[in-house]
């Protein structure tokens, strides 16, 4: 059964994960959409390597590579949602990160 994946949506309709997305080299691009089939494909079956339990209600989808991207992402009433996206630089997940899934989460519940 495919799970539903879905980008949060801000206020002024811009899909911020999307774009980021977007941006991305094709090698990097090209990972990543194989990185959220396999999460909607599988859903809360996936395991480490490709995902990671940051906080509570907060996940990271890890995208491995020269320049490594993690989407933070939530788990909603059988829905996925990709809150937040960026490259990682450190090898600890900033917590300046996170404070922008949490804020993006609490406007979808």
């Amino acid at each position: 059964m495919p799970w539903l994946v879905k980008f949060f949506q801000n206020q002024r309709g811009d899909y911020p994960v999307k774009e980021f997305i977007i941006q991305q080299d094709e090698a990097t691009y090209a990972k990543i959409l194989g990185l959220i089939k396999l999460l909607k494909d599988n859903g809360p079956l996936i395991k480490p390597p490709y995902v990671k339990k940051i906080i509570k209600n907060i996940w990271e989808l890890r995208i491995p590579g020269k320049t490594a991207i993690r989407i933070l992402y939530c788990f909603i009433s059988n829905e996925f949602y990709l809150l937040h996206a960026f490259k990682k630089k450190s090898e600890k997940t900033p917590f300046k990160e996170i404070e922008i899934a949490i804020d993006r989460f609490k406007n979808i519940i």
